[in-house]
Parts: C-alpha cells; sequence; structure tokens
C-alpha cells in the first residue's frame, strides 16, 4: 500500500530530497555548535568559580585605602 500511496503522490521529489538532506545538515551543524558552546560555557563558569575564591581569602575589613 505504501509504494501505491507514493506512486499515486508522484514518487520522491529531488528537490524535498535535497532539501531534506540540507537540513539534517544543519542540524548536525547546529548540534556541534551547542556541544562546543556547552564546553566553552563549563570553562568559563570553572574560571568564575575559581576567581570567586580567590576574593573571598581577601580581608576588606584589613584593607588599606588606594591611593588616589
Amino acid at each position: 500500500m505504501a509504494k501505491a500511496l507514493l506512486g499515486y503522490v508522484g514518487g520522491s521529489d529531488p528537490r524535498v530530497l535535497a532539501e531534506m538532506r540540507r537540513l539534517q545538515q544543519r542540524v548536525q551543524d547546529l548540534e556541534s555548535e551547542i556541544i562546543r558552546i556547552q564546553a566553552e560555557n563549563d570553562a568559563l563558569s570553572a574560571a568564575a568559580h575559581q576567581s570567586d575564591s580567590l576574593l573571598e581569602g581577601i580581608d576588606v575589613s584589613q584593607a588599606e585605602p588606594a591611593l588616589a
């Protein structure tokens, strides 16, 4: 029955197949970009956390005023 339906519709249009391949490639590209951005975000979060822990060691009550 599926063959009959495809025959009735006209079969696979090469333009539709090309568009589907293009869209599949675009999805793969976007998925790769998501993975890259997540890795970059994780690295930035780790660096920010490390920077926060360095600032926690400073005792502001004991700090001297800056010279103008």
